[in-house]
C-alpha cells in the first residue's frame, strides 16, 4: 500500500507543474490587465508612464513563462508570493480562508455519503416500493438542479419563510468572536445544500450496489444457513455494494469543489470563494497558481483515497497491480 501511494505521489509532481504552467498560459492570454485591477479607479486618471512602471514593479510585463518559473522556484522554497488583489502574501491569504472551506466540504461530503448509503440501503431491501420509487425519483431530479438554486431556495424556505436557520456568514450580525455554536449554526444551511448536491450518486450508487449482491450466491447462501436478515444485509451485501461507491468518492470531488465555491458565494461563506473570483478577474498570477494547485492536489488526493479503500475493502485488488 505504501508502495502505490508513493507511486501515485511521484505522479502528481508532473501533473501539479503541467498545471501551474497552464494557468499561467491562460492568464497571460486573458484579456484583464492585472495593472489596472490592481491600480483600481486610480487607472482611469494614471498617465502611460505610470501604469509601466506599476507593471514593471509588479513583475507582469514579463514573458509568462518566466513569471510562472519564478513563481515555480519561489513556492518550491515556501514562499509563495505576493496577492496582487488581496494586497497580502498568498500564503496568508489562503491560511485565512482555505480552514472553512475544509470544514463546508468535509461536513458536507460526510452527510452526504452517510446519508446516500443509508437511504441506498433502505431502497435496496424492496426495490420497487414507495419509498425505492420516491427516494430515485428525488435523487434524478436533485441531480438536475444548479447547486445555486438550491442554495437559493433554501435561503428563501428555511430563512425568509421559516427563519430558522441564518441565510450566510460565519457568525451572528454584531458578534466580536467566533463560537463554535455560532459557526454550527451557520454552517449547517451551506452544508446541507451542499450535501444534497453530492447525494443522489451515493444513494443512487449504493441502492444497485446492494440490490446487485443480496442476488448473488454467497449472500442466498447465507440466508439459507438463517442469518438474521440485517446480518444478511449489512454483514454480507453492504459490503459487496459499497464497492462502486468507493470509486465514487474520487470522481465526486472535483464537483465539490466547484460547488463549493457556488455554495460559498450564495451564503457568503468565508472561503475560497471569493478570493478565487476576485484571483481570476484581476489574473492575480500567483493566487491562481496557488489555488489551483491546492484544488488538483484535492482531487489527486481524492482518486488516491478512492483506490486505497477500494484496495481494502475488495481482497480480489492487490495494491501491487494498482
Amino acid at each position: 500500500m505504501a508502495r502505490m501511494a508513493g507511486r501515485r505521489i511521484l505522479f502528481a509532481v508532473p501533473v501539479l507543474l503541467t498545471v501551474t504552467f497552464g494557468v499561467f498560459a491562460i492568464a497571460a492570454a486573458s484579456p484583464f490587465d492585472p495593472v489596472r485591477a490592481y491600480a483600481g479607479t486610480a487607472a482611469l486618471s494614471a498617465d502611460q508612464r505610470t501604469l509601466d512602471r506599476l507593471r514593471e514593479n509588479l513583475g507582469v510585463d514579463e514573458p509568462f513563462v518566466v513569471r510562472w518559473w519564478d513563481w515555480l522556484t519561489s513556492a518550491a522554497g515556501g514562499d509563495w508570493g505576493w496577492s496582487t488583489v488581496m494586497r497580502q502574501p498568498v500564503a496568508q491569504v489562503i491560511g485565512e480562508r482555505v480552514v472553512w472551506s475544509t470544514l463546508l466540504c468535509a461536513v458536507a461530503f460526510a452527510l452526504a455519503l452517510l446519508t446516500g448509503i443509508l437511504l441506498g440501503v433502505l431502497c435496496a431491501r424492496r426495490p420497487g416500493s414507495v419509498l425505492d420509487r420516491a427516494v430515485s425519483s428525488l435523487c434524478y431530479s436533485l441531480e438536475a438542479a444548479p447547486v445555486f438554486w438550491t442554495a437559493l431556495l433554501a435561503v428563501w424556505l428555511f430563512t425568509l419563510q421559516w427563519d430558522v436557520l441564518p441565510a450566510g456568514g460565519l457568525t451572528d450580525t454584531g458578534s466580536e468572536q467566533v463560537t463554535s455554536g455560532q459557526v454550527a449554526r451557520h454552517l449547517a444551511l451551506p452544508a446541507s445544500v451542499l450535501a444534497v448536491s453530492q447525494l443522489p450518486w451515493f444513494a443512487l450508487y449504493t441502492r444497485q450496489g446492494v440490490a446487485d449482491a443480496l442476488t448473488e450466491d454467497p449472500v442466498r447462501g447465507a440466508r439459507a444457513r438463517g442469518l438474521a436478515e440485517h446480518t444478511v444485509l449489512l454483514g454480507h451485501a453492504l459490503r459487496s455494494g459499497l464497492l462502486p461507491v468507493l470509486t465514487l468518492i474520487g470522481t465526486r470531488v472535483p464537483e465539490l469543489i466547484t460547488g463549493a465555491l457556488l455554495v460559498e458565494t450564495v451564503f457568503s461563506w468565508p472561503g475560497m470563494a471569493a478570493a478565487t473570483v476576485e484571483a481570476a478577474t484581476a489574473v492575480d498570477f500567483p493566487l491562481l497558481a496557488a489555488v489551483t494547485v491546492l484544488a488538483t492536489a484535492a482531487v489527486l488526493a481524492g482518486n488516491l483515497l478512492a483506490d486505497l479503500l477500494y484496495g481494502l475493502f475488495d481482497p480480489r485488488v492487490k495494491f501491487s497491480d494498482m
